[in-house]
């Protein structure tokens, strides 16, 4: 799966609308216009018929989207006095990134998102679960295939959607 593909579940499995879409990505430092957005929710093709309608997501692209997402759910995060910024965190596995920031944003517990799993008919245990949500370089931190990310949002559009 591709950054493109997860953008165009995530959007279908909690029916986000086109406008809350621009609005999500400027929320997450990208601006975008309508037009943009739908070329960005375009399916993938093979390289050798590349359509000219069609924009890439890169990671920082998909990063930017759900940074937006979670000040699109739950409100701008004011820093506390004497609190220093927080460095933009880069991850090289974009299934973890997605598990963690949707968790975030849903405001989600590891159990939850368990049952949502299950709801797409895979079985996770708590460990597994807490050992995909750590940080990169933790030494239980565990990478997140695309099945895992591909049923977790299978069971958030059963969920959200019925």
């Amino acid at each position: 799966m591709d950054n493109n593909d997860i953008l165009i579940r995530l959007r279908y499995a909690l029916d986000i609308k086109n406008t809350e879409m621009v609005e999500i990505f400027k929320l997450g430092g990208m601006d975008f216009s309508k037009d943009e957005v739908m070329k960005v929710l375009t399916k993938s093709v093979e390289e050798d018929d590349l359509q000219e309608d069609h924009i890439p997501c890169d990671d920082e692209m998909f990063e930017s989207f759900l940074n937006g997402f979670i000040t699109f759910k739950r409100g701008k995060q004011e820093p506390k006095p004497g609190q220093p910024e927080r460095p933009a965190i880069t991850y090289e596995h974009v299934n973890n990134l997605l598990l963690k920031k949707v968790k975030i944003a849903l405001s989600l517990t590891s159990e939850d998102m368990i049952d949502i799993l299950e709801d797409a008919g895979v079985k996770v245990t708590k460990g597994e679960m807490s050992a995909i949500l750590r940080r990169e370089g933790h030494k239980n931190y565990q990478i997140c295939g695309d099945r895992y990310a591909r049923n977790f949002l299978k069971g958030l559009t059963i969920r959200y959607r019925g």
